[in-house]
């Protein structure tokens, strides 16, 4: 395929774009040709990658593909939140998977309207509906440009697993060439020189993921991300998992003595770093640490680590983990009054706290429990 680009506008006289012609020896800025060659028609592809800098003829090449550039921005209602807006014939669980696969993982953000949200959540939130929709052939221009560039690395990474999980092409134009060795497009072309290129899809970059006991000192930066406001737990543990410094997950261990095991709970991945499968990892590390001399209550607790979850997607990665086991399921939260009576029972004389316990909400749960190998 040849795509020719020739934009034309007026030749401008003033006194400005004289002088601007004299002093850089330039004729006129009215013209702009380029000729790209893009061989792509008859053979097997899904995603492909036009990148360059500004200027360079990015859009218009989008232009010419099939039915041009796809918005993504459009046709999103201003009376419902995003997570009713994202194929509504869709399971809840494939569109939630969508939100966190583009790294929009931050749970209250599906809950708002798309013109509320800003501008790096938009984009997100139209990939994922993107995913969900999974057309034959889109175009996306300005790709991982309204995005932080951590974000734009990782989600582009989750973007590709999930895209190629459907039939359709998709060419990304962007100007950011370091999105290349996480995205692993099947073709490449770059505007700057005009060099096409087939690719080997390759393993993305390494990420090396370093797991740090701490104090509780650092739950306020992941706490807004968790869907539950409860009191921190008893007598806790907290871990912290970081990349090359910086925070990305969090979660807390307790023990449960009258099952012999430990539980852990307030699991928190950030949402810029959701989508590629690092919760699983980091949790069932620090599960194994609970099982070794880690834990200090040592042959007490020897039956393993409980866990229990309602997002969607971690349930259906623990479902397949080794080590892991499901040992649950509510369809419903607990009885807030039996587990205030319990607390009541509970108290010690002379304490003079008072609670009215947990539950009493419709959130379902799922159960799991961390075996170590034998």
């Amino acid at each position: 395929m040849k795509i020719p680009i020739r934009h034309t506008c007026a030749d401008f006289d003033s006194y400005r774009a004289a002088r601007v012609k004299s002093m850089f020896n330039v004729e006129n800025g009215c013209n702009f040709t380029r000729d790209f060659e893009l061989p792509v028609e008859g053979r097997d592809w899904q995603i492909g990658l036009v990148v360059g800098p500004s200027g360079s003829g990015k859009t218009s090449i989008g232009n010419a593909l099939a039915n041009g550039i796809t918005d993504i921005r459009a046709g999103w209602p201003a009376d419902r939140p995003i997570i009713d807006a994202i194929a509504e014939d869709a399971e809840f669980d494939a569109v939630t998977r969508a939100l966190a696969s583009v790294g929009l993982g931050d749970v209250p953000a599906w809950l708002r309207p798309f013109h509320v949200l800003s501008n790096g959540e938009q984009f997100r939130a139209g990939l994922a509906r993107l995913i969900s929709d999974a057309p034959p052939f889109a175009v996306i221009d300005e790709y991982s440009s309204v995005v932080d560039r951590q974000i734009a690395k990782v989600a582009s990474r989750s973007f590709a697993k999930s895209w190629r999980r459907t039939t359709g092409q998709c060419v990304l134009l962007s100007c950011h060439y370091d999105i290349v060795e996480w995205l692993q497009p099947d073709w490449l072309l770059d505007t700057s020189t005009g060099h096409f290129q087939w690719r080997c899809r390759r393993q993305p970059p390494r990420i090396t993921l370093e797991i740090h006991r701490v104090d509780g000192s650092h739950w306020p930066l992941f706490e807004p991300h968790h869907y539950l406001k409860l009191p921190r737990p008893i007598a806790a543990r907290y871990y912290l998992g970081t990349i090359q410094g910086r925070p990305v997950c969090h979660v807390a261990t307790t023990p449960r003595l009258e099952h012999g095991a430990m539980r852990a709970a307030r699991l928190v991945v950030l949402p810029e770093w959701q989508g590629i499968g690092l919760g699983t990892l980091f949790l069932s590390e620090v599960c194994r640490l609970s099982m070794t001399t880690e834990n200090t209550f040592g042959q007490r607790l020897w039956r393993g680590v409980y866990f229990n979850t309602s997002h969607p997607g971690l349930i259906a990665s623990l479902r397949k983990a080794p080590n892991w086991r499901q040992v649950s399921a509510s369809l419903y939260g607990s009885n807030k009054a039996r587990s205030a009576a319990m607390i009541l029972a509970a108290r010690q004389p002379g304490n003079t706290i008072t609670g009215t316990g947990y539950g009493g909400h419709f959130r379902g749960t799922v159960g799991f429990l961390y075996v170590p190998d034998p």
